[in-house]
């Protein structure tokens, strides 16, 4: 796979095209072609299989990809809510992330998937962490809350159904969890 670092500009530009292309369709089809993918995001297939020689390689950058975007976004996050808003959009969000990832199924279970999932895991840690700090700052959680085990009680999240009561769901179990953080 080309590094994205010594690529030209319009290579990079498809590539990053490719990515939010592919991170639409899989959310709308788990199981869309990388045909369809590259129709989409108006190149051809050769294009697509240059960046990405196979499904599960495009998979795993698309999912580093997305939770590269959500751990740098905690700052705009922080800048455009409250702290405990900004907690709640945040968790919202890597929800979002965590059920394409799971409707993806087979795709995230080989070793190199394991590899990138496992590697996720300290920057969303460190993300939580700045959104505790900010939150604790405010007054609006109590102090010393470990974010792992934020991330852990938050996981119910994405374990509710993906329809109009799930969320309605998720909505609840988010303040039941946030009212356990409070002072």
């Amino acid at each position: 796979m080309p590094d994205p670092a010594t690529q030209r500009s319009d290579a990079r530009k498809n590539r990053q095209v490719i990515l939010q292309v592919a991170h639409d369709v899989l959310a709308e089809s788990p199981d869309a072609s990388l045909n369809s993918i590259a129709k989409r995001a108006g190149i051809g297939p050769g294009t697509l299989y240059r960046h990405f020689p196979t499904r599960e390689a495009l998979i795993l950058e698309v999912y580093q990809h997305d939770i590269g975007r959500l751990v740098d976004s905690v700052a705009d996050v922080l800048a455009a809510h409250t702290p405990l808003d900004a907690l709640r959009q945040w968790f919202t969000s890597l929800t979002a992330y965590v059920r394409i990832k799971h409707d993806l199924g087979e795709a995230l279970h080989s070793a190199a998937a394991q590899q990138v999932v496992s590697a996720s895991w300290p920057p969303v840690t460190a993300a939580v962490g700045q959104l505790l700090d900010a939150c604790e700052r405010a007054g609006e959680v109590r102090p010393g809350i470990d974010p792992t085990d934020v991330i852990m009680l938050m996981s119910c999240l994405w374990r509710t159904p993906d329809s109009p009561d799930g969320a309605a769901q998720a909505q609840r179990l988010m303040e039941l969890a946030i009212g356990g953080l409070r002072p």
